[in-house]
């Protein structure tokens, strides 16, 4: 059944322009979307028609698209306060306020009991703003001192602030296009990344002085190299501060004594092709997460001076958890006397803890068939006390609070749910299908009991780029759709991390289709399993995820009835050509550089845009928003005029670009349910459930 109403298509205009690359010319008759001031009125009033076209052929389901707000608001707790922790004399507490979007961050001195200081509140700074993002919140060693940033535009720009949390007085320096920041020991003088205005690259490091001008802040640190990001972060045992240069394949760290901010900092290591790490200092001595000695990463450690740094090598570091085949090694806690690893094994999460002296090591276990376990807040790292967060897809958000040295384990808090939600009524399931070429590609499941009936509605979710594992958790917003009977399904496909470094990189650069392929082998296995109905498959993805269903439809668009592609990256080979586009050259090693003629035909054979065809596609919802800064608005309308242009369906194909918000759509906590009741209302109407 199909919900589409009559009402005038949108046409965009067709205006030639032709790609020359590599002696190979591409049409590309929608060229002229792009506008990159976001100011052109042909531009801007094509963007307002799409979205007056999607609200029409909505406007059946409105109803119901309310009804699905309206269930996803009711289902939230009218307040949310989070776990309180203990740092440095104070005991800080942020909570969302009834009816209030952001949040409000409190402390306490000494004791739960003492009086409440408020010493930030968003929703008093986002006043007057149609966006509102908190970035950066970091208080000074003496705890008196507030540096924040804020982005009131949805480009991920952000502006640094500073405030006196004594006087409540917000203080003149202000520095634009900031993303991290972090202070020095003595409480005056700070560190932050700059972006880049154009690319948005974070590739500046500087000093400021608290109260001087920002006009002579010094360039303590400049990135060259364009395929690298910066970071700055200070150590647990808070001694260092550290500045990361990051690419996809390669890392190299900077050191300075954080009691000494005018010295120079220090390389770790220098970078080497191929080799990431990453360093903390802690009881004296270097900690380095480090994938020379293994791609699934170990841990090392080395007692070392600042001085003495250029005289140590790889060589000489002692391993505390060896690099292994099966198992990766994504993250560690250091506390008093434990070290406590996150690790993956068999695309599920482990915890573990080893006692720095004894090496006593022993596993949390958990019953889910698929879940998510990782490190709270664990600010204080002098104590035997350890909290960590669960959830699964019928459970959840908890935090638990593990007594290291006892195994015992208190619950401290879980989110609640309001209405009748009983998590019983759920079950979720863990399958492996095998893929066209033989890999075992694992998926995550779950739906309503008392529903399922081997003929349930279907939507097969998933990302696989980036080496970002899908992790699997609770999502009361996707109750509105297994309670009408939807059977939801996460597909680890490779381009993840999920089983390890290899599977990562059996989905990148000149390998990438196999993560098409798997999706779609994966949807066709889930229905000869039984667990959707042949004709009421649906696939969504965003991003990266976008591209994903930009290129499943066009190989095999007969398979879903209905597809939600939010943000998509689907003008491949453009924009990796478009050096001057944010973010674009640090994402060579993970596309492939199209400058090279090899990645550039093999990027070519997969790009959505570039592979639409004269056929029939499924029924299409494309969001996208016109501040993006990651997948810049002009792909997702390109690629939609052109399916407008060559389809030969009548199946409905929608596109809806937010004017005022970016990459991660609106902010606010209530606001993004607007977003995903549109997208399930439309899922819900085509499955006609």
């Amino acid at each position: 059944m199909s919900n589409k109403v009559d009402s005038v298509i949108p046409t965009a205009p067709i205006k030639p322009y032709v790609h020359d690359t590599h002696g190979h010319k591409r049409k590309d008759n929608y060229f002229w979307l792009r506008d990159d001031k976001r100011e052109d009125p042909e531009v801007l009033a094509y963007l307002e028609e799409e979205n007056n076209y999607t609200e029409q052929q909505m406007a059946p389901l409105s109803s119901l698209q309310q009804a699905l707000y309206d269930e996803m608001v009711a289902r939230q707790e009218p307040e949310i306060e989070s776990v309180p922790y203990f740092k440095k004399s104070f005991w800080y507490i942020s909570r969302y306020d009834q009816g209030k979007d952001y949040s409000v961050y409190t402390r306490r001195q000494s004791t739960l009991e003492a009086p409440e200081e408020i010493f930030f509140d968003c929703n008093e700074r986002a006043k007057g703003f149609a966006y509102y993002q908190l970035g950066a919140l970091a208080l000074s060693p003496n705890s008196m001192l507030l540096a924040f940033s804020e982005d009131t535009v949805s480009r991920r720009q952000y502006t640094l602030h500073f405030k006196d949390l004594r006087t409540n007085e917000i203080f003149a320096d202000s520095i634009e296009d900031v993303t991290d920041v972090v202070w020095a020991n003595d409480n005056k003088t700070v560190f932050y990344v700059k972006q880049h205005t154009q690319t948005l690259l974070s590739y500046q490091v500087y000093r400021h002085t608290l109260g001087e001008p920002t006009a002579n802040d010094v360039l303590i640190y400049e990135e060259t190299d364009d395929t690298f990001s910066l970071g700055l972060y200070k150590t647990r045992s808070e001694e260092y501060l550290v500045i990361c240069a990051d690419s996809t394949m390669t890392s190299e760290c900077l050191i300075i004594d954080a009691n000494q901010p005018y010295k120079d900092f220090k390389c770790f290591l220098p970078r080497q092709r191929d080799h990431e790490y990453s360093v903390d200092h802690f009881h004296g001595q270097f900690f380095i997460l480090s994938n020379y000695s293994g791609k699934n990463f170990a841990l090392h450690t080395i007692t070392t001076q600042l001085d003495e740094l250029q005289t140590v090598q790889p060589e000489h570091w002692q391993t505390l958890v060896p690099a292994r085949e099966s198992i990766l090694l994504e993250g560690y806690e250091l506390m008093q006397d434990w070290l406590i690893v996150e690790e993956r094994e068999l695309g599920l999460p482990v915890l573990r803890q080893i006692n720095f002296k004894t090496g006593e090591s022993r596993a949390l276990t958990f019953h889910d068939p698929v879940y998510t376990v990782f490190s709270h807040h664990n600010p204080q790292p002098a104590t035997s006390k350890f909290r960590y967060q669960y959830t699964s897809f019928t459970t959840p958000s908890t935090v638990y609070e593990l007594d290291l040295d006892s195994g015992k384990i208190v619950l401290l808090k879980q989110s609640q749910v309001m209405g009748d939600f009983d998590s019983e009524d759920y079950q979720s399931e863990r399958v492996w299908v095998t893929a066209r070429d033989g890999a075992e590609v694992p998926v995550s499941l779950v739906y309503k009991r008392e529903l399922f009936n081997h003929n349930n509605p279907l939507l097969v979710y998933a990302y696989g780029s980036y080496g970002h594992s899908l992790d699997i958790g609770f999502s009361s917003a996707n109750l509105s759709l297994l309670d009408r009977g939807f059977v939801y399904a996460v597909a680890h496909i490779r381009g993840g991390e999920e089983l390890g470094r290899d599977w990562y990189e059996q989905g990148k650069l000149l390998q990438k289709k196999n993560t098409f392929n798997d999706f779609v082998d994966v949807s066709k296995a889930l229905v000869a399993k039984k667990y959707g109905a042949e004709d009421n498959v649906f696939a969504m993805g965003g991003s990266a995820g976008g591209l994903l269903m930009g290129a499943v439809i066009n190989q095999a668009p007969e398979l879903y009835r209905g597809v939600v592609a939010a943000v998509p990256f689907v003008d491949v080979v453009s924009t990796m050509l478009d050096d001057s586009i944010p973010l674009t050259t640090g994402e060579y090693d993970e596309w492939g550089n199209p400058n090279d003629p090899e990645f550039y035909h093999y990027m070519l054979e997969y790009s959505p845009y570039d592979q639409v065809k004269a056929k029939a596609y499924p029924n299409m919802l494309v969001t996208t928003g016109l501040h993006d800064s990651q997948v810049q608005y002009w792909e997702p309308a390109k690629w939609v005029a052109k399916l407008r242009e060559l389809k030969t369906d009548d199946n409905q194909l929608m596109l809806y670009t937010d004017m005022e918000a970016g990459h991660g759509g609106k902010s606010g906590r209530f606001k993004h349910f607007e977003d995903t009741a549109r997208e399930f209302a439309f899922l819900i109407g085509l499955a006609n459930c």
